[in-house]
């Protein structure tokens, strides 16, 4: 006998855990979280929160959405990437990053309702925890996780109640690992992996200086700071990220993976500190320091049975392109409904299947990404000429010679210029964050032809209504003038219909087969003298069917199915693509 039942036990309470709890109970899922430790996050660790992750939290509710945007340092902030030889010394070169050029800014704004911003993870950490137990999730702290063993009907957890040192066990109809990169769920589990751990060894000093004569003329959240010789491999980059606009810092150093960890004292702390931002009798208020490891691994398998694992747990990578906590979130985003569903009855267990054929291929994209932005660095040192010697008098002399006025010292600045722009890959991959296109059995293409990305997928978000991918975001206003996005009428727990002037019988069936499956179906017709106005015509380019046509989102918010017209008869039609989609 247990001593704790539930329908759905999270392991851990970070941006994955906390997340999918949240959404579990705002869709009426009993659920608990545990967390090995006393409290959440105390570093800031992640912090880049992209549009779809802002999407995820104003799905939870505005006010939710309103609250991080409180907390977050705003887009404008976030600004350039700076590349210096110390924050007081000399300037190498800037990139306009996270949206702030202005035809990222339009593509971004284009893209969503929500909006980039800069939030710590000390700070989304407790929004989502707060959200899940404000709406039932039940939460203990000190509580860790030790095995499980999985049978037909649910899953039994041993945990170790630190306060007391005692076990305990908690029985659940299904269990969700998301502890992290060393997660213990997923190793029990036997879930299978491809790449490496431990790759590259990186230290984080968190302190506290009012740096705002040095940054505040060029906001930005990460400062790039080269000097030839200072450390590990003789490239000397080290990295001043802005946590809190302009006196909260964290400092990443990079140290020799094949050596034992350093001892990061309080004198090696304060010394790395005033020689990145270049002030020698800089005084800080050292906050914490730790050391962590660079990965390249990621789950080729996500779940095994009646356990799911997300987040880092899956996916192993360094912070690069600031993937980690957004994807992580979308985790959740996309097992949380799924769950739901099957617990309630209203899909078959099949439907669970399509997590990790939906989200596997992010977890190897976003990992391999991540990499490859370090590898990225490259053509910088390259066209510094930090890569010729190693010795740290050359390498400086190599990089003042771009000052020089001759034609080799003008390819040289043309070089620093080009690798640069490059690293747009890293610092403004919007496509990155928007254009997963999924598939698996909860989408259904009907013969339909995947349409072809006409710029870079990797920085541009191309909107589609193709089924798998992600619901365009366009306004469309009521009859009282006030707007909402179309991912507005999405989502919620919920799946949805979209259709216009002529898609009546869309309406009627999703009441009609909503009904029969015992699921909710929104309907919504956009048109003129409708429920809602497409004023602009956005919607209209954007929609890809006619008016008469359908588009069937899934509560997630992509698009699960659509067809350009009208059916003979629209509810034979849903109820054929429900019961494939939830494996009725």
């Amino acid at each position: 006998m247990a001593d704790i039942t539930t329908d759905v036990l999270v392991i851990g309470t970070g941006p994955a855990g906390s997340a999918t709890a949240a959404l579990l109970s705002t869709y009426g899922v009993e659920n608990m979280v545990i967390n090995r430790y006393r409290w959440l996050a105390n570093t800031p660790r992640a912090h880049i929160t992209n549009q779809r992750t802002m999407e995820v939290l104003r799905d939870l509710g505005t006010e939710v959405e309103k609250e991080a945007y409180l907390f977050a340092t705003e887009q404008d902030l976030m600004g350039e990437n700076i590349f210096c030889t110390s924050l007081a010394g000399e300037e190498i070169g800037r990139l306009k990053t996270w949206g702030k050029h202005p035809l990222s800014r339009a593509e971004h704004q284009l893209s969503s309702p929500s909006f980039m911003n800069d939030l710590p993870q000390t700070f989304m950490e407790p929004l989502l925890f707060k959200t899940a137990c404000s709406r039932g999730t039940q939460a203990r702290m000190s509580t860790e996780y030790l095995s499980h063993e999985q049978d037909a009907e649910g899953v039994t957890t041993t945990c170790r109640d630190r306060l007391t040192g005692r076990n305990i066990t908690i029985r659940s109809k299904y269990l969700v690992g998301a502890d992290g990169g060393n997660s213990r769920v997923a190793e029990h589990a036997g879930l299978e992996f491809e790449g490496k751990m431990g790759v590259g060894g990186s230290m984080n000093i968190l302190f506290k200086a009012d740096l705002s004569k040095y940054v505040a003329h060029r906001p930005s959240v990460l400062y790039w700071v080269l000097q030839p010789g200072s450390n590990v491999g003789g490239i000397g980059m080290g990295l001043v990220r802005m946590v809190r606009p302009w006196n909260e810092w964290l400092i990443v150093w990079g140290y020799d993976i094949n050596e034992p960890e350093p001892e990061v004292d309080e004198a090696f702390a304060t010394k790395v500190a005033r020689d990145l931002v270049g002030d020698p009798e800089l005084e800080i208020d050292l906050q914490s320091v730790s050391t962590w490891t660079v990965n390249n691994m990621y789950a080729t398998t996500m779940s095994n049975g009646r356990v799911f694992c997300m987040g880092d747990a899956t996916h192993r990578h360094p912070p690069s392109n600031g993937l980690g906590s957004n994807t992580s979130i979308q985790d959740g985003f996309n097992l949380a409904w799924k769950l739901s569903m099957v617990l309630k009855g209203q899909a078959g267990p099949k439907l669970l299947a399509s997590y990790q054929d939906e989200r596997a291929p992010v977890a190897k994209q976003i990992v391999t990404r991540a990499n490859q932005s370090i590898e990225e660095f490259g053509p910088i040192f390259e066209a510094l000429g930090l890569l010729e010697s190693i010795d740290p008098v050359k390498m400086q002399q190599n990089m003042d010679a771009r000052c020089d006025d001759t034609p080799e010292a003008e390819r040289q600045r043309e070089a620093v210029r080009k690798a640069i722009a490059s690293k747009v890959y890293e610092f403004d991959a919007h496509g990155v964050e928007m254009n997963h296109r999924y598939k698996s059995d909860a989408v259904l293409m009907d013969g339909q032809s995947e349409p072809p990305f006409d710029k870079d997928p990797e920085l541009h978000y191309q909107p589609t209504t193709f089924p798998g991918a992600r619901l365009p975001h366009a306004w469309v206003f009521a009859d009282d003038g006030s707007k909402v996005s179309t991912l507005d009428l999405a989502g919620k727990g919920s799946f949805a219909v979209l259709t216009g002037i002529g898609g009546q019988g869309w309406v009627d069936a999703a009441a009609e087969v909503g009904e029969e499956f015992g699921i909710e179906i929104a309907a919504h017709v956009i048109g003129p003298r409708q429920q809602w106005h497409d004023f602009t015509g956005d919607w209209a380019r954007a929609r890809e069917v006619r008016d008469s046509g359908v588009i069937l989102t899934r509560p997630d918010q992509h698009v699960a199915w659509r067809r350009d017209t009208i059916a003979e008869d629209p509810a034979a039609e849903l109820r054929r693509v429900l019961k494939t989609v939830l494996d009725r």
